[in-house]
């Protein structure tokens, strides 16, 4: 037993969890720790955390999320072999974490199931604290402009008015931020935010290559696939292996800026010859 307590009225256990990942494909990453607060119905709590060797190399940008390298987890025990006590563990209790219902109990589930231990879903309930915290604190143009500017949005999503409200948030934003730091989603310190649209692009802008996100740029820097059976690879490497690709994708329902941007790389590819 731990000294964390809770006021939770339970009928049955309730396991909140957390993983740290190779990554956040579901099929293709392995969790390398796992930590989970059992709450009880008497009020008092269970503490478990355990690396786990994933038995794939963890990517150096995973590592500079969650600070696990191979290193720390070449010792530690696979998955397979702490399978049977984890579901034991869990036996009867339902489940909970941030973001859980899209990703740590699909990539949970999935692990139990590579590894041939039954951990059935049909009986547990799942409770996603994120879901219930953009409910209850909405990330819409209303919640900015009462958060930055301190009023409500009348009319809104009359062209206008929206428009209005987003001019004015930004400027509160701006005012609000301006000299302060910003951890991306990544874990890497950007620039501290600036009365300064160059820099204020640079913090928003996306990995999109065209709007679609059909092609993105990867952490090298180089045009890839973002869909598909040749996702993840490069675009160049696809259309000189398999013209043909080049071929489907423009006689296929993509935007034309999709299109577009891909003859720019064909077309660029074809000039550097």
């Amino acid at each position: 037993m731990s000294d964390l307590t809770h006021t939770l009225r339970l009928k049955k256990p309730l396991a909140i969890f957390d993983l740290e990942t190779t990554g956040v494909n579901i099929v293709r990453d392995r969790i390398v720790e796992i930590s989970v607060v059992k709450a009880l119905p008497n009020g008092t709590t269970e503490i478990k955390t355990r690396r786990i060797n994933p038995e794939m190399p963890i990517p150096l940008e995973s590592s500079l999320i969650h600070g696990i390298y191979d290193e720390d987890v070449k010792d530690a025990p696979t998955f397979k072999s702490i399978a049977k006590n984890l579901a034991s563990f869990l036996e009867g209790c339902d489940l909970g974490g941030f973001n859980s219902n899209r990703f740590d109990i699909p990539l949970l589930v999935e692990e139990f199931l590579r590894v041939g231990v039954d951990f059935d879903m049909k009986n547990r309930r799942a409770i996603d604290t994120q879901r219930i915290f953009h409910m209850m604190e909405p990330r819409n143009l209303g919640a900015a402009y009462k958060f930055y500017c301190g009023k409500t949005l009348e009319n809104a999503h009359s062209a206008e008015a929206d428009t209005i409200a987003t001019f004015e948030v930004l400027q509160g934003q701006i005012a609000k931020y301006e000299g302060v730091q910003v951890v991306d989603e990544d874990g890497n310190v950007t620039e501290p935010i600036q009365n300064d649209m160059a820099v204020l692009h640079a913090l928003t802008a996306s990995n999109q290559i065209d709007f679609a996100g059909r092609m993105i740029f990867n952490q090298k820097g180089e045009e890839i696939f973002n869909f598909g059976k040749h996702k993840d690879k490069p675009v160049l490497e696809v259309l000189q292996k398999e013209p043909s690709f080049y071929d489907w994708m423009m006689k296929s329902e993509f935007p034309l800026d999709t299109k577009r941007k891909l003859t720019e790389i064909k077309l660029r590819a074809l000039t550097q010859r």
